[in-house]
């Protein structure tokens, strides 16, 4: 059981903020870095079970503004990948352990800030046509285990997705769609694993309304604000939190 002092607070708030504000405006590919951030003060499976009735509400929260403006074959594929992807994410809970699980996490952090390098520094070219109906199966299966392991199953979608050419708010509406239908399916396994305890509860309740907030201002932002500043401020946070977590798994 942790402690809701001034630290835990100090440090959810603003994770849960941020979260609120990917997923409400920023097609929800570096909402994770909340459950990197919680990890630094908390067990892996205290920051997973904090943070998914957290991404629950901001699901909800979302869903209107992007109702029926997704593209509903692509998101279809990526949910039938993502429920065995789940199962194989909840075997590997029940088998692994935190230091294994720390780093998961913090691999999954940098690998994708290395990613995103690689591409921007012309090293990994995007796909030149459309990726066909098996790759959407099969990134909805990587999603589906990141997101269990790590609340990071945004990029393998982001990268099916990206593929298919699709305006920034049917990319949008269209990940909001698939993770509020994976974080549902998600809290059963979860729950059977006993990640869930009145402690997470209390303190997702005190932490929702900053969820509310950070979903707002997400929605608002997709409009707004420039999303080179964002990404590179999320970037900076996965690689310090990623790096701190693998560090803290080996030794």
């Amino acid at each position: 059981m942790f402690e809701m002092n001034l630290m835990f607070f100090a440090v959810a708030i603003p994770a849960v903020i941020f979260a609120g504000i990917s997923k409400g405006g920023f097609g929800s590919g570096v909402a994770f870095a909340s459950s990197s951030i919680l990890a630094l003060i908390l067990t892996p499976g205290q920051a997973l079970a904090l943070m998914l009735p957290i991404l629950m509400v901001i699901d909800v929260a979302t869903l209107k503004p992007y109702w029926k403006r997704w593209s509903w074959p692509d998101s279809r594929l990526l949910i039938l990948g993502a429920v065995p992807g789940i199962a194989l994410g909840a075997w590997l809970y029940r088998v692994t352990d935190d230091d294994l699980l720390r780093l998961l996490i913090g691999g999954i952090s940098v690998g994708f800030v290395i990613w995103h390098v690689a591409q921007t520094g012309g090293w990994v070219r995007g796909f030149a046509n459309r990726l066909p109906p098996s790759a959407g199966l099969f990134a909805g299966l990587v999603a589906g285990f990141t997101s269990f392991v790590s609340h990071a199953g945004g990029p393998p979608a982001a990268v099916y997705l990206l593929s298919q050419r699709l305006t920034k708010t049917e990319f949008q509406a269209s990940t909001v769609l698939v993770f509020w239908v994976i974080n549902a399916v998600k809290f059963v396994p979860f729950a059977y694993l006993g990640l869930f305890t009145w402690h997470t509860a209390l303190a997702d309740l005190l932490l929702t309304p900053f969820a509310i907030l950070g979903a707002w201002l997400g929605v608002r932002a997709h409009f707004m604000l420039s999303e080179r500043l964002f990404f590179g401020i999320a970037y900076v946070l996965l690689t310090l939190t990623g790096g701190k977590l693998i560090w803290d798994a080996l030794v």
